[in-house]
């Protein structure tokens, strides 16, 4: 997906990968990655997802980039947050108290910014890949996370042929086929999701699963 799609999404609020509720995975296994409350968390593409609230409840440092600039003023305003802006290189940088967003490319992000990140959160960027672009970000997220990291990979899959993405299907052997070289993997669950999603449901898509998986950068 080129940055001219995903600006048109948000500037038309057409964001159905959006959820109105913190992620039930992230609430029931996030503690199984044993990170210190203090620890500087990175969500990677992470649009206006309130699982960042849930994270800096917790105490974690959070570090956000996302490419959208609606997503990430509708963000703080819709949370009610006073923010300060700088501009770092290529990015604009928007902070508030255990929060900070880097708007734009993450491809451009420049690898200080996390050099001191211990957890990282992926609900909603590897799905939001194509396949012919998805390892390519595997790869930057790998060069950004420094050795050690550990974090919680959400992912959907269903037959890609009954549905056009985003977000789009990454299967179990995916995972485990081309995130084998970056990141130690250990699967937790996965689980039938179709009936709690009406898009899925209206264009037939006889299966839909959600799985998580607890992830460490080698």
């Amino acid at each position: 997906m080129e940055a001219d799609f995903w600006h048109e999404k948000w500037q038309q609020q057409q964001i159905g990968f959006h959820q109105q509720e913190v992620n039930a995975l992230l609430q029931q296994h996030w503690h199984r990655l044993g990170l210190e409350p203090e620890s500087q968390v990175f969500v990677p593409l992470c649009g206006k997802s309130l699982d960042m609230c849930f994270l800096a409840e917790l105490g974690h440092r959070i570090l956000g980039c996302e490419l959208s600039l609606t997503a990430v003023e509708q963000f703080f305003a819709d949370n009610r947050l006073e923010v300060s802006q700088s501009q770092e290189g290529e990015h604009r940088r928007f902070d508030t108290e255990q929060l900070s967003i880097y708007q734009g490319d993450i491809f451009s992000l420049p690898l200080e910014v996390t050099e001191e990140v211990t957890g990282f959160y992926d609900r909603a960027a590897l799905i939001a890949w194509p396949e012919s672009m998805r390892l390519a970000y595997v790869k930057q997220l790998a060069k950004l996370l420094p050795s050690g990291s550990k974090g919680l990979l959400v992912t959907l899959d269903y037959p890609q042929a009954s549905l056009s993405g985003p977000p789009f299907a990454v299967s179990p052997d995916w995972v485990a086929t081309h995130m084998a070289a970056d990141f130690e993997i250990r699967p937790l669950v996965s689980q039938d999701v179709l009936a709690d999603n009406p898009r899925f449901v209206k264009k037939q898509v006889p299966w839909l699963t959600e799985a998580a998986y607890l992830l460490e950068r080698k």
